[in-house]
């Protein structure tokens, strides 16, 4: 079979070598089990594809996805083809004749991997049948009502139907190995080892059910693991039967991994065991030849949010644009998950910090959460169609006062100024001014919500009083809905707005990974995050000072809520004192940390849990020295030499201009020399497992 070999695990400058004795993939085949295989529902859906090229770069055409079939989603991202492996060809076609839909192509992704949809609806008739044998398997009964939970049954059964075909088809070789993503995709895991088929299993958990479940309604969590009854806890929120399926997928796969460390003590209580390996999220990493290039990218886009703000906030613009700071939080509307809870009651105190020490910086606050709408509401588009006439004008007089200089220069004169505009381009510019004047202040939200008396985070902004007024030094904008550039408020996509922003803040309760506050690191946006996101702990554990990276991690598990919201307000504080220099490097610093973020750096980790699949299911065929990998060990990103590790230590006592530079303010920075330092000291945190025999071993850093 053709493969495709053109990556090296170890191809990273600056990042540790690692001696694992590649898998002979030329006799191996991988699927890549989950819900979200071309069906964008969460973060699984962004792991899973950005996952996908170095996937197909070590696996070639032995790699296979495989979802749920959605005729949208199949005519728009995926490309018909027939089955390169004739032993798949044949398992396929025995599933159709059998009165089952299947769909196979290539998904118009990164890498192009090969796809194996299942028709659930086509299929739905066999619901009752199988049942009745997860039943007699398991003793897992489903209701009748959960639709989720009943999809989920249709596609396991169909993917092990397929599995069983295969292993028939294939006998003894090659091997198979299968990796399920959560609890939807994991029923088919189930199947497949209660009815011993020969295959190799990896379940991957990115949120338990009940972990989810549990601090949606408010509970402390992480301070009660221990004490919780678990299925007590399940049955209350008619959730049992998911988790048993959970359990189940967990305890029977031959390798269990999570995403983080903090949700592999999550599992350790929730599910019961221990994961075997941690799998960090990665994303790919573009690395521009020049480091200015995405400073310019920056600069771009904050031109495009600074014209939607002086449309919202027309008539009260009265704050200078260049001293403004745009700060922003995203994601799924689980408000006290994602913090937004904490993160508004910060932004009153720092409305308040900003205000006591009279100072000029503005900043405004974006919520990008969907909510239910009906509509754009009147007086945000009313906003922008005035700021537009106003534009359409300053330009036709501009245009006008442009010729007549033109043409007085030409004779020979210095125009008079007081006759360079006539009467009526004063009514004019007299007119657009008075268009101007607003009697109401600045909406909060941009959409008319549906729910707007109960909606938590507009009735905790009457809370707090924050409803952008003229003496606010911090001003709210919600947009309820995602963002998109065919948008007529802010047509900006997602990844220009990150661009454009100062600073991302995540203060989340809940967040078992945290693509977000990644995609902004490796953009080169600093970002707050916390000790109990993946996110956060994984910086914790490579940085040795990460705020001075633009990593700003609040701690919500070792401290109060009161003292979290006090230290987040500091660092947005210590922020908005920052020079237009300091951000600019410390910027630089930020996306430099992109390396780490890396799928061909993070994969590493799915390689290594592979491959201790293959032990554990065949370990006659595959062997490792060693079944657990070691404790922690290694070094971490030093501090940056050149700054001190806050960037509050090397500020004024109160906060001066943004635009402007102090002229003994210029700290000594030498981007390449620090860019070396960096590379050159950066050790992962932990290894992966013992080296194999005949392999040499890293040397130790003399540090």
């Amino acid at each position: 079979m053709p493969l495709t070999r053109s990556l090296s695990m170890g191809s990273l400058s600056g990042l540790p070598l690692w001696d694992q004795e590649e898998l002979p993939v030329e006799d191996l085949l991988l699927f890549e089990v989950a819900w979200e295989v071309t069906n964008k529902v969460g973060g699984i859906y962004t792991v899973i594809q950005t996952k996908a090229k170095v996937t197909v770069d070590e696996w070639g055409e032995n790699f296979f996805m495989i979802g749920p079939y959605y005729e949208h989603n199949f005519k728009t991202q995926v490309e018909q083809c027939d089955p390169p492996n004739a032993a798949i060809k044949a398992a396929l076609e025995s599933i159709k004749n059998n009165g089952c839909q299947v769909h196979f192509g290539r998904w118009l992704i990164e890498g192009t991997p090969y796809v194996i949809l299942f028709d659930i609806g086509a299929a739905a008739w066999n619901l009752d049948r199988w049942k009745g044998d997860l039943w007699n398997t398991c003793s897992i009964g489903l209701p009748y009502h959960d639709r989720e939970a009943n999809d989920s049954l249709i596609l396991g059964s169909l993917v092990a139907w397929f599995f069983k075909e295969l292993t028939d088809q294939l006998q003894d070789k090659p091997n198979v190995i299968a990796h399920f993503h959560e609890w939807q995709a994991g029923v088919g895991l189930v199947l497949i080892r209660s009815r011993k088929l020969p295959m190799a299993t990896v379940f991957t958990t990115h949120a338990t059910l009940l972990g989810r479940y549990l601090c949606a309604g408010n509970a402390d969590f992480y301070n009660n693991l221990d004490k919780f009854d678990i299925d007590r806890e399940a049955g209350e929120r008619q959730i049992y039967h998911r988790y048993c399926l959970e359990r189940a997928a967990v305890h029977c796969s031959h390798v269990f991994t999570t995403v983080s460390q903090i949700t592999a003590v999550e599992a350790d209580h929730m599910l019961h065991r221990q994961p075997d390996v941690v799998t960090p999220n990665g994303l790919n990493v573009k690395k521009f030849s020049a480091m200015h290039e995405f400073q310019n990218l920056h600069s771009m886009n904050k031109l495009k949010i600074q014209e939607f703000v002086r449309g919202h906030f027309y008539g009260h613009l009265d704050f200078n644009l260049e001293k403004t700071l745009f700060f922003f939080i995203a994601g799924r509307y689980e408000f006290s998950n994602k913090g937004a809870d904490v993160f508004l009651e910060a932004l009153s105190r720092l409305n308040y910090l900003l205000r006591v020490h009279k100072s000029d910086v503005t900043v405004v606050v974006f919520f990008i959460m969907p909510a239910k709408t009906n509509n754009f509401n009147v007086e945000s588009l009313k906003g922008q169609a005035v700021r537009k006439q106003l534009w359409d004008t300053a330009q036709s007089v501009k245009e006008k006062f442009g010729k007549r200089l033109y043409e007085a220069l030409l004779r020979g004169e210095i125009p008079d100024m007081n006759k360079i505009l006539d009467r009526d381009d004063f009514t004019i510019m007299k007119r657009a001014i008075y268009a101007t004047q607003r009697h109401t202040l600045p909406p909060v939200t941009t959409h008319n919500m549906l729910d707007d008396s109960t909606d938590p985070i507009l009735s905790n902004v009457r809370r707090i009083g924050l409803f952008n007024s003229r003496s606010d030094r911090v001003k709210i904008v919600f947009h309820p809905e995602f963002l998109s550039s065919t948008s007529p408020l802010l047509p900006m996509d997602y990844e220009e707005f990150i661009r454009g922003c100062h600073l991302g803040v995540f203060p989340s309760y809940y967040e078992p990974w945290g693509y977000t506050p990644g995609e902004c690191t490796v953009m080169g946006i600093p970002s707050v995050t916390t000790n109990l996101s993946g996110f956060g702990c994984f910086m914790e554990e490579h940085i040795s000072d990460p705020s001075a990276y633009g990593i700003y991690i609040v701690d919500r598990r070792f401290r109060s809520a009161e003292d979290s919201c006090n230290q987040l307000t500091q660092f947005m504080f210590s922020f908005c004192q920052q020079s237009r220099r300091q951000r600019i490097i410390q910027r630089n610093r930020t996306e430099r940390l992109s390396d780490l973020l890396d799928w061909r750096y993070l994969a590493r980790f799915y390689i290594h849990a592979r491959h201790l699949a293959l032990c554990r299911a065949f370990p006659e065929r595959f062997k490792m020295d060693s079944l657990a990998p070691p404790p922690n060990q290694g070094f971490r990103y030093p501090r940056p030499p050149s700054v001190p590790p806050s960037p509050s230590a090397s500020l004024h006592s109160t906060p001066h201009h943004s635009d402007t530079e102090d002229e003994d303010d210029h700290e000594p920075y030498d981007e390449d020399e620090e860019a070396e330092r960096d590379r050159l000291n950066i050790k992962a945190p932990f290894t992966l497992g013992a080296v194999p025999e005949g392999k040499k071993k890293q040397p130790k850093n003399e540090a």
